[in-house]
């Protein structure tokens, strides 16, 4: 199977802080990668590297097998993200957004993209409406209609259900298993929310204090462990103290 994302003995060092420490993965195509871990043990780090907003310390992030630069537009194009906690202009409205977001990844057709993702995430009620005056699960869906603009090939989602009703949230994982059943998308999931993991990751990578300690599917993270659920093996690592 072909990867679409692979990464090598990453490291980041902010003076004498290791934020991330020499981890090691790959995305296959079509795939979505859970990456898991108690706050301050990674995650953000890590996907504002495979971003281009963070210099990696040492290590190699490849898109394609061709080594990512952030100064090269075909990198970018490939990528997009999403997140509750990086807010869109809030005085735009949500039209206004989408098309500002259209002309900075140079799409061919913009108004039927905006169209096809106003059908499909059920924007219609507000999208004329200014973001900062929306709902959070109506800013998520804008978030993630955003991070869809440019049909990326791989996409990085930074708990895109947080602080969501069981409703919205439901919705929108529906969404996203959905469009990539259609399309040839491969997803990096930071999520706190281990039904979510369950449910839409193929393989889990579990994080703490920069490292990748453990990996698998759900299924086996809870056999190895003798857990019940992806909860407890998450309790379970996030309290075992460091051997070293």
């Amino acid at each position: 199977m072909k990867s679409v994302l692979e990464v090598k003995n990453l490291k980041k060092n902010f003076e004498n802080f290791t934020a991330v420490n020499n981890i090691s993965f790959s995305i296959n195509e079509k795939k979505t990668i859970g990456l898991l871990g108690p706050n301050g043990c990674g995650k953000t780090t890590t996907i504002a590297m495979l971003l281009g907003l963070i210099t990696p310390t040492s290590g190699s992030i490849k898109i394609d097998n061709q080594d990512l630069n952030p100064k090269d537009h075909q990198f970018l194009s490939k990528m997009n993200f999403a997140s509750p906690y990086v807010e869109l202009p809030k005085k735009l409205t949500v039209m206004q957004n989408l098309k500002v977001y259209s002309m900075m990844y140079e799409i061919k057709d913009p108004t039927k993209k905006i169209e096809e993702l106003i059908e499909n995430l059920k924007l219609q009620e507000f999208v004329y409406k200014k973001t900062g005056e929306l709902s959070s699960g109506q800013r998520n869906r804008i978030s993630l209609a955003k991070s869809l603009i440019n049909d990326p090939q791989i996409l990085l989602l930074d708990e895109p259900t947080a602080s969501l009703d069981p409703d919205t949230g439901d919705f929108i994982r529906s969404f996203i298993e959905e469009y990539q059943r259609n399309n040839p998308l491969s997803i990096l999931l930071a999520s706190h929310n281990m039904n979510e993991v369950n449910r839409l990751c193929d393989h889990i990578l579990m994080m703490k204090e920069g490292k990748i300690i453990d990996q698998g599917n759900a299924e086996y993270l809870i056999s190895k462990h003798g857990r019940n659920n992806l909860e407890e093996v998450f309790l379970k690592i996030a309290r075992e103290k460091n051997e070293n």
